[in-house]
């Protein structure tokens, strides 16, 4: 991208398709290497300072570039085209909508799915063919399936392992729609739940609850996290709360901004972003809920509409 103009280097697997999916900007089939051709347009360009993107180029590649490009004062500009793409337009919004709708539809209909015998990677493959069929481009990233003790793994992976009476399941997924990401997360639990487990789900959803309240323009990041905590900390559970509240969500399914502790940054309209607070205890099972928020001027509308009510399976 110079000042006044931008150039996409493509090799010929992806001519075609960057023609019909990218505005405004010139699109160069390269045959003898991207970084060569980028070298030989900076020189054309007689361009001074020219930033590069320190925080995804690779030493390699940099030195490779700097190599062919000349002498070149050389700034790092890593999460400036993050920080573009942090403001959702109206057109993009509205594909995580639709990607949004699609993942809760998906819940609501294998919700009755998830009971004793089934097995986590049975459960997780439905979800994701359901949304396939349903017209996803695929899913979001691997979907989780976590039951019993294994639903205290943030990121567990889902296994063979069947669900169990009096299982905690935790179930995470996500649908891509034209390019954008949802991603939205519901906890089950199978069985009769004791009055520990009540208190555990209440908290953690009074936890969401005030996390999105506080999530409007001009906030900081970190207040958001600190929202969610505090409702956490009256049940001495903040020190089960192990990840970050929440993040940005859209081509990709972790984006800018960050909701974490202390972050300064400040939320603007047009943010999409997770709000995800949980707990993990181990020997016992996790408790996450999680939806994707869109930033507005009035009040934040939640783009993962699925139940939480009725929680509890028989």
């Amino acid at each position: 991208m110079g000042p006044s103009e931008s150039v996409l280097w493509v090799d010929p697997r992806y001519t075609l398709q960057a023609k019909e999916q990218v505005e405004r900007v010139e699109v160069v089939e390269v045959k003898g290497g991207l970084l060569k051709e980028a070298a030989r347009w900076i020189r054309k360009k007689r361009l001074g300072p020219v930033g590069y993107d320190d925080a995804t180029l690779t030493c390699r590649d940099f030195e490779a570039l700097e190599k062919a490009a000349g002498s070149r004062r050389w700034v790092p500009a890593g999460g400036m085209v993050e920080e573009l793409r942090a403001v959702k337009s109206p057109l993009e919004v509205d594909w995580i909508r639709r990607a949004g709708k699609l993942t809760a539809e998906v819940f609501e209909e294998v919700r009755g799915l998830v009971r004793p015998g089934a097995r986590e990677c049975d459960l997780a493959a439905e979800i994701e063919y359901r949304m396939k069929r349903k017209g996803a481009d695929g899913a979001a990233f691997e979907t989780i399936v976590a039951s019993g003790e294994r639903s205290a793994w943030p990121h567990a992976k889902p296994t063979a392992k069947s669900l169990n009476e009096n299982d905690l399941v935790i179930i995470d997924l996500g649908a891509i729609l034209g390019g954008y990401a949802a991603d939205m997360t519901r906890t089950v639990y199978l069985g009769k739940p004791s009055a520990r487990i009540r208190m555990l789900y209440n908290q953690v959803r009074e936890a969401q609850e005030r996390a999105v309240k506080a999530a409007t323009p001009g906030q900081r990041a970190g207040e958001v996290d600190s929202q969610a905590r505090k409702v956490l900390d009256k049940k001495k559970l903040e020190r089960f709360f192990t990840h970050s509240t929440g993040h940005g969500v859209g081509l990709e399914i972790h984006e800018m901004p960050r909701l974490a502790r202390g972050d300064k940054s400040r939320l603007q309209k047009g943010h999409v972003i997770t709000i995800e607070p949980g707990v993990y205890l181990e020997g016992l099972g996790g408790v996450r809920i999680e939806d994707t928020i869109l930033v507005t001027e009035g009040k934040p509308e939640n783009l993962t509409p699925a139940t939480k009510d009725a929680w509890f399976a028989s």
